[in-house]
């Protein structure tokens, strides 16, 4: 098909998607050359994004919807089967049906050892193909989940338009890539742009072959550092690659040049110590002096203040089905659950331009105290807005968790030491809620050199969003 052909159809499509819903059967007959129907329909397919338009079940293609995508979500319960088939494809084709056995076996799990122990040395992992391979096996269904999580708050916000250009930065396997399709409603449209220049592209590209026609996929298989992306675009996603940068901070703020002007950047790190305080000393980094706004989970709710805490914050959600394929590699291996990853437990950063954030409140200092004069009223009782950005961290004994309004000088830990209906919001509350915590006892914990917020009976706590 030549040029002035698609131009053509372009055009016509252009012309009459106001109008009436575009026929290919109708279109071919305004073409000059006549092409036929289904060639139309794969144009108006391939050009769907630019043009706006979603096909229907009848063939027929009808403008996009204007709102923000509306997401069904109720949790993830396992990995979808197809794209675990799709992986085992991968390994059968490299190490046959045996894969999980014998030396290949042997080699699969080399990798993810080593992976795991670079990670939690804060060290870079080089990606040949046995360790994509490994990699795929043993993260993808998390990260799978952990994007779904966080895309569905996304979108449950209105922050998702339904015509939706995304960037994913350091994709890897594509936990993130298949958590967003399906998610996707059929009458949303999806530019996908990846951003991965190791052998993961290669699994990546095999995985995203099953895309549906409203997908458009691009894999540039470049460095972050060196690419340079064409904006805008809407969503700009770092899953789990900023502590492998040189520069996270400098990358941050490149790619935020290229973000909508109502767009959002949504960083993850896995929930361990050191990765998650690194991903929150970046946030505040870009936060700081600007360009960009915490728009979640660490809002900032004091004017002109800035936290300077550990923040060792992250969230958990009830875990995920053992993967086939992880059992079978561990039972292979002895079946000691070290090749079992079933926990999705992450830290997030959800960053924007136009100052908008997820919580939009102001607090009052003649009804509230801020976390930065923590020190002053020490052994006193007082009212704290606090946002709950941990899950309950006490294994087994009172239930303590990590809060924080923005302006904390150090760590703020909410410690309840006797249960009540009127404090039950403390424990019940979601990561990321804010909170009034009324007659609070604030106490500093020298082992911790933290500030403890003390929640007996004299404590109210309620939700106040």
């Amino acid at each position: 098909m030549n040029a002035d052909t698609r131009r053509q159809i372009r055009e016509n499509a252009q012309y009459l998607r106001s109008v009436r819903p575009l026929d290919p059967e109708e279109i071919h007959e305004y073409v000059e050359d006549r092409p036929h129907p289904a060639v139309v329909r794969q144009v108006l397919r391939e050009e769907a994004f630019d043009l706006a338009i979603v096909e229907r079940e009848d063939g027929t293609f009808v403008p996009a919807p204007e709102e923000p995508l509306s997401v069904p979500f109720h949790g993830v319960d396992s990995f979808p089967t197809p794209y675990a088939r799709a992986v085992e494809d991968l390994l059968v084709e490299e190490f046959g049906p045996d894969w999980h056995r014998g030396d290949s076996g042997d080699r699969l799990r080399e990798p993810i050892r080593d992976t795991k122990e670079r990670y939690l040395q804060g060290a870079s992992v080089e990606y040949d193909r046995l360790t994509a391979l490994g990699y795929a096996i043993y993260h993808l269904p998390d990260y799978y989940a952990t994007a779904q999580y966080l895309l569905a708050d996304l979108a449950r916000d209105g922050l998702l338009p339904s015509r939706l250009r995304m960037l994913d930065v350091g994709a890897g396997v594509g936990g993130p890539a298949l958590g967003l399709l399906d998610l996707l409603p059929e009458d949303g449209l999806l530019d996908y742009h990846a951003v991965e220049p190791s052998a993961a592209a290669d699994v990546l590209e095999h995985l995203l072959e099953s895309a549906p026609p409203h997908v458009e996929t691009t894999i540039h298989r470049e460095q972050a550092e060196q690419f340079d992306p064409e904006g805008p675009f809407d969503l700009i996603l770092f899953g789990n690659v900023l502590s492998e940068l040189d520069d996270p901070e400098a990358t941050v703020r490149r790619y935020l040049g290229v973000l909508e002007d109502d767009g959002t950047m949504l960083a993850i790190a896995p929930a361990d110590r050191t990765t998650a305080t690194d991903l929150r000393q970046t946030e505040r980094a870009v936060a700081d002096d600007g360009p960009a706004t915490v728009y979640a989970p660490t809002v900032r709710l004091w004017p002109h203040q800035r936290p300077k805490g550990d923040c060792w914050s992250f969230d958990r959600k009830p875990d995920i089905d053992v993967p086939d394929l992880q059992r079978r590699l561990d039972d292979a291996g002895g079946g000691t659950g070290e090749f079992v990853n079933t926990d999705v437990q992450y830290a997030y950063s959800v960053l924007r331009t136009d100052g908008r954030t997820r919580i939009e409140m102001t607090p009052d200092r003649g009804v509230h105290a801020p976390m930065a004069d923590a020190e002053e009223f020490v052994t006193d009782r007082v009212n704290l807005l606090a946002i709950k950005l941990s899950p309950d961290l006490s294994e087994g004994g009172n239930p303590l968790f990590l809060i924080g309004d923005g302006s904390e000088a150090t760590d703020h830990f909410a410690v309840r030491t006797d249960a009540s209906m009127l404090n039950a919001d403390l424990v019940e509350a979601d990561y990321g809620d804010l909170l009034s915590i009324q007659n609070g006892l604030v106490l500093w914990n020298d082992d911790e050199a933290a500030y403890n917020v003390v929640v007996d009976g004299e404590t109210v706590v309620d939700r106040a969003r």
